[in-house]
């Protein structure tokens, strides 16, 4: 297996792209609430809004309860993109760098839209201990499946 790569992953959404990544640009402190798999987050530095805010966030992956914190690394606005590094003791131990990029796209027919995960890293190791990047993509589908239920709610 490489040392690095990246692994991509593209979900279906009935809720409009604008509304939905307005969620995770301005709402995102309300996802322990809506997420079955996220269970607390708080900002460490900053806002949930600007880049190099630094957030820590509580989920299960795996069936494991692990933590992150994550900085925001840039957003463009325009693509609704938003990119984040995750960082932290356990993630550290596995990788020299990972980063979630999520991408909202507008469908070209009819509403809602396409949510696009891409998860690049670069491990220290062939043989991580830790959470492989296809399970946080996994965990980032589904949270985003959750999202567009609550927001078709609303």
């Amino acid at each position: 297996m490489a040392l690095s790569g990246k692994v991509v992953s593209e979900v279906e959404i009935q809720t409009p792209a604008a509304k939905f990544y307005n969620f995770y640009r301005k709402k995102l402190e309300h996802l322990p609430n809506i997420s079955t798999h996220i269970h607390g987050a708080k900002v460490h530095e900053g806002d949930w809004e600007t880049v190099g805010s630094v957030k820590h966030w509580e989920y299960t992956i795996d069936g494991k309860k692990i933590s992150a914190t994550v900085i925001i690394e840039s957003i463009d606005d325009d693509n609704k993109v938003i990119t984040y590094s995750i960082i932290d003791k356990e993630v550290n131990e596995d990788y020299k760098s990972l980063k979630g990029i999520i991408q909202v796209i507008d469908k070209e027919h009819g509403d809602g839209g396409i949510v696009k995960w891409t998860f690049e890293y670069e491990k220290l190791k062939d043989d991580i201990t830790g959470v492989s990047p296809d399970s946080y993509l996994d965990v980032a589908v589904k949270v985003a499946k959750e999202i567009d239920a609550h927001l078709l709610k609303e």
